[in-house]
């Protein structure tokens, strides 16, 4: 992990819906090759955070660039730059594999022989190469959620924003699906996952954590732990939730 070059700066951000503000003034830093961890219960504000930083979304106020792009000024570039992978299975299940994996890589913009190229590597990799014409309905979760990521990542983006997708998903598959993202980061691409699994902060480098809209802690998960007197980063994680209902 570069320590030096920032890749997300997010100073305020900010999102109101009518009176009720699901994003409340969070700030943080996030670095090249780095694996951050956005966590927090359903409904902390982690999804609306990922929507401001991949250009979805307008916030209500504050700053942030992502991949040296302004969210309020240059959202299309941003979107051209990262890779994304939300929480809902986003490929289309009546295709084959190999048609999806060429129709989204054709969004990307690659052309036919880069496509054709980067379909047989991507087969290949994932042992999946005698199943290329199998309708992607066929597929057991596991190997739907691994496509996908591999899919949001075949046009080479600097970063790769993950949307819980890890969700519903068993203990061993998920597993494996880290390997994937530990991969990428060996290769200098930035991940920037939100989860709310408390366990899958152990394989970040660092960890922030939002409770009803803020961030209420951010270091890497042992500074945490050690801060919090916490043998997991649940412990952690139910201590700030308590905390805030308190003060709350």
């Amino acid at each position: 992990m570069n320590n030096n070059k920032k890749v997300i700066e997010v100073t305020n951000l900010t999102r109101k819906f009518g009176k009720f503000t699901a994003v409340d003034s969070i700030s943080f830093d996030v670095y090249e090759g780095e694996i951050f961890g956005f966590l927090g219960a359903n409904g902390a504000g982690k999804t609306t955070a990922i929507k401001m930083l991949i250009g979805l979304l307008a916030p209500t106020s504050g700053k942030a660039t992502v991949a040296g792009c302004d969210v309020y000024k240059q959202s299309e570039q941003i979107k051209k730059s990262i890779g994304y992978m939300s929480q809902k299975f986003s490929l289309y299940e009546d295709l084959t594999i190999a048609e999806n994996i060429s129709f989204y890589a054709g969004i990307y913009g690659l052309t036919d022989g880069q496509i054709s190229e980067k379909t047989d590597l991507l087969l290949k990799k994932l042992n999946l190469e005698n199943s290329r014409n199998e309708l992607i309905k066929s597929l057991p979760l596991g190997w739907k959620q691994k496509l996908a990521f591999s899919v949001a990542i075949i046009h080479g983006p600097s970063i790769v924003f993950l949307d819980e997708p890890t969700g519903g998903v068993d203990p061993i598959t998920r597993r494996q699906f880290w390997n994937l993202i530990y991969e990428a980061a060996d290769n200098k691409k930035t991940i920037f996952v939100t989860t709310h699994y408390m366990d899958e902060a152990e394989y970040c480098d660092r960890v922030s954590i939002m409770v009803d809209g803020k961030i209420e802690a951010l270091d890497s998960p042992t500074n945490l732990k050690s801060k919090y007197d916490s043998y997991t980063m649940n412990d952690v994680f139910i201590q700030l939730a308590r905390k805030n209902q308190v003060q709350g």
